[in-house]
């Protein structure tokens, strides 16, 4: 297990982290109005978010510039399920600021119910942005979760692809509850302006809502096995795969004594669901903010 690693060049403590359009390289094309709350679509009892990706990352750059936070969720069919069933794991996706679908098969509901989302928001798409946002502002990120050598690699690779992108810290997954409050202080102190947590559900929810207030970092977004595919550790499915739903299936595929059985139970339970929906049996889980 690593120890909490810090850039040589964090930023001295109390400096403002707010970016302003049109400095550091900021644009004005990034200013929208962040402040209207998006329209949301109810799927089997949770609400999402109907927002774009451009429209996101409009939101990410406004809780910057304008010192807020924006704590981002993302909801695919496994975790739909799951959320229905672990009540903290709901509690925490539902606290977020903005959830978004991650997964073709919502889209689709959504389409079938006559409610559409624009589109799939990929929480390992959303990363990327996240990332190429960072090299263009120059601003600070941590990375927390993944093994120590998944977690160098990274760090390795983002170096290199977006040279002006500051990694405040980094902090492997591998950690106990009681180690958390350690965690959080490393993250508060190394005052990142984006949090990237790549840790499994639910504990990746559960932890950046227990900590949250804490380490009061603008952005959060959990980013589950994205630094494994980052690292070359595992494979992302074709886009085609990826257009068709099929991703958990390639999954399956890499990892089919680990993954078969998982899938199989969530998928049968989401199609359940999904006609429930469609019959309108299902009630809203997530209370407007």
């Amino acid at each position: 297990m690593s120890k909490p690693m810090r850039n040589a060049v964090c930023s001295p403590p109390g400096e403002d982290r707010r970016v302003t359009p049109g400095e550091d390289g900021a644009s004005g094309d990034h200013r929208p109005d962040v402040r209207t709350a998006p329209p949301r679509v109810v799927l089997c009892g949770v609400s999402l978010d109907a927002l774009t990706m451009g429209q996101v990352v409009q939101r990410i750059v406004g809780a910057i510039r304008d010192g807020g936070t924006l704590a981002i969720g993302i909801v695919n069919v496994a975790k739909l399920v799951n959320m229905r069933r672990d009540p903290l794991l709901r509690e925490s996706v539902e606290s977020s600021d903005i959830v978004l679908a991650d997964g073709a098969p919502l889209v689709w509901l959504s389409r079938l119910k006559r409610t559409p989302l624009p589109e799939r928001v990929a929480g390992i798409d959303l990363m990327f942005e996240l990332f190429r946002l960072a090299d263009e502002l120059a601003l600070r990120i941590y990375l927390l979760g993944a093994k120590a050598e998944t977690l160098d690699r990274v760090a390795e690779i983002a170096r290199r692809d977006y040279p002006r992108m500051v990694i405040a810290g980094r902090r492997d997954g591998y950690f106990s509850q009681a180690q958390e409050e350690d965690v959080a202080r490393d993250i508060r102190d190394a005052r990142p302006h984006i949090l990237l947590v790549a840790m499994s559900s639910p504990k990746k929810e559960i932890f950046m809502q227990r900590w949250a207030s804490f380490f009061h970092v603008p952005v959060c977004h959990g980013v589950g096995g994205s630094f494994d595919v980052m690292a070359g550790v595992t494979r992302r499915a074709p886009r085609w795969m990826q257009r068709f739903g099929l991703e958990w299936f390639y999954r399956v595929l890499q990892e089919p004594r680990r993954m078969w059985k998982r899938y199989l139970v969530t998928n049968t339970i989401f199609l359940g669901l999904a006609i429930r929906d469609l019959l309108g049996l299902s009630s809203t889980e997530r209370s407007g903010k």
